[in-house]
């Protein structure tokens, strides 16, 4: 019995398919009396603690060693080690020391990147109230078992799974778990189908959701890792953490690099070798050549690039976990949004009342009560609209829930549904406060009866007043009469009733209905019968978690950019769909959507094809949405995924950028996510695509600028060899260029602002390279003309009496002031520095005004030409070397002028 048992709980969702009595048989437990002792201890050694299972992560030490693992700073080490072998230690050491600041900053930024689980674990509640023996006492809840008899009220964390077997009024909120954003009324039906969702299964109740209203007691079905969070706990584990698209970019380039720098050594010696050289010699140009080819800069540079995405992205209001994540948003092809509090306000609103067979409209959103009732546009008087200011008295006074000011910012202490109701009445201008028949008494609402009733006071020897809300079915079958517009009662028009309710049910409201009745003087009791009929209809209120406007302008603009917009939702498909066609998700259209239910007959093949079609996902299940996720990567899109509850994070995990909710969300999916937003708002999103957009392009800039200096000073070298001359540049100085002046220059690409247009692009194609013909083309046209520059005014300088360590001097400046006017090349990839604004990055002088001294030092300084054997120059060189630089930029701008003209793209000065 007992193997049975295990094999049970570890299976799963048999439990809603059950009575209630066989649950408490299965496990020999009592209604009334719960475990004894003795099996409660028997249950714990077979069953296990109600903990979720720890996952062992890396070590630190491990996780540090790992940010080593990266084709580019691979080369560095062979760099670093290289360098040692051909100098001395210093200069390995300057470039080790490049390795080691990369290295800590990615062990910094993702150290806490592995914590969902044992976020996991903190949900699970402290204690929990247990029958056992016949007594209820309080015990930790790593303590409960299977058969376990619990007891829930409003405000209890519910510590395990459970089938319920007693309810009053109980509400429980699953947002956490299903994605449902209001609290699931919860009862002991005697079984479901087998094929209820999740997020249907009224009869269970599951760990770390919240108890909201009412009281339950339950039976214990399944414990820590046998839960449904646990279940997700397993998801988790088995979400890939995924290369971000520049991560697969860099390592590709990378690779690539290295490569081509050891096949251009290799043939820098053949080729010394062939020639008859000395060895030692043709050892040294070929080491020499490695060392200039290797971008000791760039690792630096794209790290402090990404930093400064992760600042200005906090400005505004995104959090970024993981530095590669800056540049994955500029990436995305597709978002998939939560619904509930980031494309919505997460406050529920009433738009739509009906009454007196007349329909108002109502403005404001949110429980902040400003705005007003309003009939064909006009706003309404509530004295010549009585069955309106009725419906509105019986929503406010039918009401058990409060609305609250604080800190400037409305919200609801009670059921969100009644917080809209009273949040209406209040903009009508009726307020608890007024002269409103005191409460004697009330049947709360109950799922059976699927109504909730109030007796009020009207005053000495005056008959009671009931007020009545509740399912338009319960409500409409207990009247027999309704008001007509002028507040007389007449017949009651079922029919036109139901016609409203559908309209408003196409328009994705929640709707309730309101009736009237009255009961003789002194009554001071309500039942059930006094209720069963001859009450008077009053009117339906339609409402809804509203868009926020904000969301509906990002959405657009995220559709501009080429990006899909798809909505993830626990909620109904026919609310989910009118939400969707309000913020514009297809074309302003009421969208087609998939629903849990249909996503499980789905082959992968065609649901895959599906997601790529769909729009709109409704009551789906933590496994469905990252089976979503995966489907879209299988279509090549990078996906990113926004949720904040536990439900969510297996696919935050799995997308290739996590996005969690900052004020709703939970601590695992925090965890999970590469981002967190601050103000939980879809608007932040698409601010942070649009600065991930910019930073991809910074980085871009950054390798446009700096390869043209490894491939000139590799190619100066090769040529030395070809010709048997000395070489221009020695490896030192090499070093020198490669790390000194990169440092202070290439920097001041990753502070270029964003250029306009930028959100009016398509999205970058996943397998697109970072560089594209244009961009190498341009990148080998500086190459050649530093290796024509250098050269040329090496071999001019030799001509002309100069000392060898002369000759060299001036080839370096060459190289650097090429560099430097390169620079203002770069600012932009296609536009004239002019137009984006000659001052527009003041890091621009900053940088020219470390590089310079820098540079003068390297020639004038006697201790400096000591070192790096240069020596000083002549004012005549300098004009030598300015007009080459000047030559070179004004090349570059005629090169982006003649492609400008050609693509017919002539871009305005921005303003």
């Amino acid at each position: 019995m007992m193997q049975a048992e295990t094999t049970l709980q570890r299976t799963g969702n048999e439990w809603h398919t059950m009575p209630p009595g066989d649950v408490v048989a299965h496990f020999g437990s009592d209604e009334r009396f719960g475990l004894t002792a003795s099996e409660a201890e028997e249950h714990l050694r077979r069953y296990g603690p109600n903990v979720i299972t720890a996952r062992r992560g890396k070590s630190p030490l491990v996780r540090f060693l790992l940010q080593f693992h990266n084709p580019l700073l691979y080369i560095l080490l062979i760099a670093s080690l290289i360098t040692f072998i051909l100098k001395d230690p210093v200069d390995a050491a300057i470039i080790f020391s490049v390795v080691l600041v990369n290295v800590i900053l990615g062990y910094i930024q993702e150290s806490r990147a592995e914590k969902a689980i044992e976020a996991l674990a903190r949900t699970m509640t402290m204690e929990a109230t247990v029958v056992r023996d016949g007594k209820t006492i309080r015990i930790p809840a790593a303590s409960l078992v299977p058969g376990d008899l619990v007891l829930l009220q409003s405000g209890d964390k519910v510590p395990a799974d459970m089938r319920l077997i007693r309810t009053r009024d109980l509400q429980i909120a699953e947002a956490a778990l299903t994605g449902e954003s209001v609290p699931v009324e919860k009862h002991a039906y005697a079984a479901l189908d087998p094929d209820t969702t999740l997020a249907d299964r009224v009869t269970m109740a599951y760990a770390s959701t919240l108890v909201t209203y009412g009281q339950g007691a339950g039976i214990v079905v399944a414990t820590g890792d046998a839960t449904e969070v646990g279940r997700i706990s397993r998801l988790i584990a088995t979400a890939h953490d995924l290369q971000t698209p520049l991560t697969r970019k860099i390592a590709h380039f990378s690779r690539w690099l290295l490569y081509v720098i050891l096949g251009l050594a290799a043939v820098t010696f053949l080729i010394g070798t062939f020639r008859n050289q000395p060895l030692l010699d043709t050892l040294m140009a070929a080491i020499a050549l490695a060392v200039s080819a290797i971008p000791e800069g760039l690792p630096a540079a794209v790290t402090v690039t990404l930093a400064i995405g992760v600042t200005r992205m906090a400005r505004r209001r995104a959090i970024i976990r993981k530095l590669p994540a800056v540049e994955t948003l500029g990436s995305t092809t597709v978002i998939c949004s939560d619904k509930t509090g980031t494309l919505t306000q997460n406050q529920m609103t009433v738009q739509r009342i009906v009454a007196g067979g007349e329909q108002y409209e109502t403005t404001g959103t949110g429980y902040q009560p400003d705005g007003e009732i309003r009939r064909n546009g006009d706003p309404v008087d509530l004295e010549s609209h009585i069955a309106l200011a009725e419906c509105l008295r019986a929503g406010l006074l039918c009401n058990d829930s409060e609305l609250i000011e604080k800190d400037e910012r409305w919200d609801v202490r009670g059921d969100p549904t009644e917080g809209a109701l009273i949040t209406v009445a209040y903009k009508a201008g009726i307020h608890r406060q007024d002269r409103l028949p005191p409460r004697l008494d009330a049947i709360p609402f109950e799922s059976q009866h699927q109504y909730m009733v109030t007796l009020h006071d009207a005053g000495p020897d005056q008959e009671r007043i009931v007020y009545m809300k509740g399912s338009v079915e319960a409500v409409l079958s207990r009247c027999d009469a309704m008001l007509d517009a002028s507040g007389q009662r007449v017949p009651c028009d079922a029919d036109a009733v139901n016609r409203a309710v559908d309209e408003m049910a196409a328009e994705g409201l929640r709707v309730l209905a309101f009736a009237r009745g009255c009961l003789p003087p002194g009554t001071d009791a309500l039942r059930h019968k006094d209720v069963a009929g001859g009450l008077t209809f009053l009117g339906l209120q339609g409402m809804v978690d509203p868009p926020r406007p904000e969301a509906i302008t990002a959405v657009h603009a995220c559709q501009q950019a080429g990006i899909r917009v798809k909505m993830i939702t626990g909620d109904h498909a026919l609310t989910a769909a009118a939400i969707a066609g309000q913020i514009g998700l297809d074309g302003g259209r009421r969208p087609s959507v998939l629903t849990g239910r249909d996503i499980e007959h789905l082959s992968d093949d065609t649901f895959a094809d599906a997601a790529d079609r769909t729009t709109v996902f409704a009551r789906v299940t933590p496994e469905q949405k990252l089976r979503l996720v995966k489907a879209l990567q299988s279509r090549g899109h990078i996906v990113a995924m926004t949720g904040d509850g536990v439900n969510d994070a297996p696919a935050l995990k799995q997308a290739d950028i996590g996005v969690a909710m900052g004020l709703a969300g939970t601590d695992v999916a925090r965890e999970a996510a590469d981002m967190v937003l601050t103000d939980d708002n879809f608007a932040t999103i698409e601010a942070a695509v649009e600065e991930g957009r910019g930073v991809f392009d910074n980085l871009t800039k950054i390798i446009v600028w700096t390869l043209p200096t490894n491939i000139g000073e590799g190619l100066v070298i090769l040529t030395a060899v070809l010709l048997g001359a000395a070489l221009p540049v020695l490896p030192a100085q090499i070093l020198w260029i490669n790390t000194v002046t990169v440092a202070a220059l290439g920097l001041v690409l990753a502070a270029e602002g964003k250029e306009p247009g930028i959100m009016q692009r398509p999205p970058r194609k996943p397998d697109a390279p970072i560089l594209d013909a244009t961009l190498i083309w341009r990148i080998l046209a500086v190459g050649v003309l530093i290796v024509i520059g250098a050269f040329a005014l090496f071999e001019w300088e030799l001509q002309s009496g100069a000392s060898l360590a002369e000759a060299r001097t001036v080839a370096v400046n060459v190289i650097v002031m090429i560099e430097a006017l390169y620079l203002l090349n770069c600012r932009s990839l296609t536009l004239s520095m002019f137009q984006i604004g000659v001052f527009s990055n003041r890091w621009l002088f900053v940088g020219m005004g470390i590089m310079i001294p820098l540079q003068l030092g390297f020639t004038y300084l006697p201790w400096m030409n000591q070192i790096l054997n240069s020596a000083p120059i002549s004012l005549e060189a300098w004009g030598r070397i300015l007009s080459i630089a000047v030559v070179g930029y004004g090349l570059i701008e005629l090169e982006k002028w003649v492609r400008r003209q050609y693509a017919g793209k002539r871009v305005a000065i921005p303003g």
